[in-house]
């Protein structure tokens, strides 16, 4: 009796330290999170949240999805990329510059003039089917202010993707290569939203991203990504972040 209650409380002991460290590394983790969005001064609202993206390596560099910033901005409403950083109501808007994107892997890096806390990548390693991560972003926007959201999840599978363009014509060369030979991405049972492009997969114990979100299995409509989400999301492994981030030192 006695070595069966020593058990139980040593179960209930270990549940809650894994609990507080998951609390530790989400609150260290919001700090790095940023929202990707457009300042439009003639606009209203003047400034728009379009994704997630994250910080790395010095600080100044941002991550996001390329799907979020592949939009021309309007020169004549003089609109801005910008980067939203901080949390609730009144943000600091900081312009972004677009430095290297990859658009095969739904990556692009961006640069701002203020240092936000980085994060690490993990290495390159493939990660097994079953591993527990989360990811933190905006998964309904900035209505009521910038407040970053945790969902938790794990690795369903890997799997591979292409991306088809929307008719023959805007086949090229490189996408044709693409569909045959497609990459290998994250699906994961966790439900994304999406304005979680762009958010940062980190492993649950360590914080270190793993990859990146960048797509939402819908089962109907688009519009119904929000009423009926299917639980499935997609996202870039690190090593394709890890080789554009190289690509841009060299």
């Amino acid at each position: 009796m006695f070595k069966i209650i020593s058990l139980v409380v040593l179960s209930v002991i270990s549940l809650h330290l894994q609990a507080q460290s998951f609390e530790s590394v989400v609150s260290k983790v919001k700090g790095s999170v940023v929202g990707i969005g457009v300042h439009d001064p003639l606009g209203a609202p003047k400034n728009t949240l379009q994704g997630t993206g994250f910080a790395v390596g010095d600080g100044k560099h941002i991550v996001t999805n390329f799907h979020v910033v592949e939009r021309a901005l309007d020169a004549e409403s003089m609109q801005k990329r910008v980067v939203f950083v901080g949390q609730g109501e009144r943000p600091d808007v900081l312009e972004a510059e677009i430095v290297i994107t990859d658009p095969a892997h739904d990556l692009a890096v961006l640069k701002i003039n203020k240092k936000v806390a980085p994060f690490k990548l993990a290495e390159t390693k493939r990660l097994p089917d079953g591993r527990e991560v989360a990811f933190t972003g905006f998964p309904i926007g900035a209505v009521l202010g910038l407040y970053p959201a945790t969902h938790r999840g794990y690795i369903a599978a890997s799997t591979p993707v292409v991306t088809p363009s929307a008719n023959a014509q805007q086949l090229s060369i490189e996408m044709i290569k693409r569909m045959k030979e497609p990459f290998v991405v994250y699906q994961l049972d966790a439900t994304a939203y999406p304005g979680n492009s762009g958010s940062p997969v980190y492993d649950v114990k360590t914080g270190e991203i793993v990859a990146i979100i960048n797509k939402v299995f819908v089962t109907q409509s688009k519009e119904s990504a929000l009423s009926a989400p299917s639980g499935i999301s997609y996202a870039i492994p690190v090593e394709y972040l890890q080789r554009l981030l190289q690509e841009l030192n060299d």
